[in-house]
C-alpha cells in the first residue's frame, strides 16, 4: 500500500509539473508614456485565474531609470522585452500582448524571435508591418491629437532645431484623451505615474523586409477600441484592413481598456490563450 501511495505522488506531482509547463504565459507591453503599472488590474485577474503574467517597462518607462531623451533608437526603446524573449528557452512560447505604440514593440520582437511567440495581441495599438516608414503609416498608425488643441508636452533633448526627443500629454487633458471611460481612481494614478516617452525612437520605428518571413509567421489578433480617442476608430480599422490579423475583436472602451473594461479584456486575452 505505501509504494502505491508512494507511486501515485508522483505521478500527481508529474502531472501538475506537466500541466505548469502548459501554463499560458503572457507578456504585457505597455503604450508611449505607460510602464508594467498600467496593467495592475489585469496582471491581478490573470494571476488569481492560475497564468504566468510578466509585465515590463521598457526603456525610460516606469520604473527604469533611464532618461527618455536618451532614448533615441527602436533597439534601445525595446531592449528590455528583445533581452527578456532572448532568454526564453528555445521550447518557451509567450502570448506577447502590446498596447498602442507597444504594438511597435510587439512587431519588431516577432520579427526577432518568431519561434518564441505563440500568437502577438494588438490592444489599440499600431499595427504596422514596417513600422512608421511612410506618410500612409503615420496617418494608419500614429495619434493625431491636434483636435483637442496644443496637448502635448515636447522636450528637444538634441537641441531646439531638432525635433523632439519626447513627449507627454499635459495632465490637464489626459482624462479626456486617454482614461475618459475609466474609472476616476485610474485616470489619477495614471496622472502621478505616466513620464514622457521617447518620440524620436518611436517616430523612427522601421522593421527591414527581411523580417517579413518571421513576423508573417506569428499568429496576430486585434482588439479594437470602439470610442478610443488617439488611436482612433478609423484608423484602427485602416490597419486591420491593411495587414489582416487572423481574428478581430471589439470593445466598447477608450483608449485604455486594462482600466475601463478589465473584466471583458482579461476575458478576451483568455480566449485567445484557449485558441492556442
Amino acid at each position: 500500500m505505501g509504494e502505491e501511495v508512494k507511486m501515485a505522488e508522483t505521478a500527481t506531482a508529474a502531472a501538475a509539473a506537466a500541466a505548469s509547463t502548459r501554463t499560458p504565459h503572457f507578456v504585457l507591453v505597455h503604450g508611449i508614456g505607460g510602464g508594467a503599472w498600467c496593467w495592475y488590474k489585469i496582471r491581478t485577474l490573470m494571476e488569481s485565474s492560475g497564468y504566468t503574467v510578466s509585465c515590463l517597462d521598457l526603456t525610460g518607462a516606469g520604473i527604469n531609470p533611464t532618461d527618455p531623451n536618451t532614448v533615441l533608437t527602436m533597439d534601445d526603446y525595446n531592449k528590455p522585452l528583445l533581452d527578456f524573449l532572448s532568454t526564453l528557452p528555445d521550447d518557451k512560447q509567450v502570448i506577447l500582448v502590446g498596447h498602442s505604440a507597444g504594438g511597435l514593440c510587439v512587431t519588431q520582437a516577432s520579427g526577432k524571435f518568431p519561434g518564441k511567440i505563440g500568437v502577438a495581441v494588438y490592444v489599440a495599438a499600431t499595427m504596422l508591418k514596417h513600422g512608421l516608414q511612410t506618410d500612409q503609416d503615420l496617418k494608419d498608425g500614429a495619434p493625431d491629437l491636434s483636435g483637442f488643441g496644443d496637448v502635448n508636452d515636447l522636450t528637444f533633448g538634441l537641441g531646439p532645431d531638432k525635433p523632439p526627443t519626447s513627449a507627454i500629454i499635459k495632465k490637464e487633458f489626459q482624462r479626456n484623451i486617454i482614461y475618459h471611460m475609466s474609472p476616476l481612481e485610474d485616470s489619477t494614478l495614471a496622472a502621478m505615474l505616466v513620464k514622457p516617452g521617447p518620440f524620436t525612437a518611436l517616430l523612427t520605428a522601421k522593421f527591414p523586409k527581411e523580417d517579413d518571413e518571421g513576423v508573417e509567421s506569428v499568429r496576430r489578433v486585434f482588439i479594437k477600441t470602439a470610442q478610443d480617442r488617439v488611436v482612433k476608430p478609423e484608423q484602427q480599422d485602416a490597419m486591420i484592413a491593411r495587414w489582416a490579423p487572423v481574428e478581430v475583436f471589439t470593445l466598447d472602451s477608450d483608449h485604455s481598456p486594462f482600466f475601463s473594461a478589465p473584466f471583458l479584456l482579461f476575458g478576451l486575452l483568455v480566449k485567445v490563450a484557449a485558441s492556442l
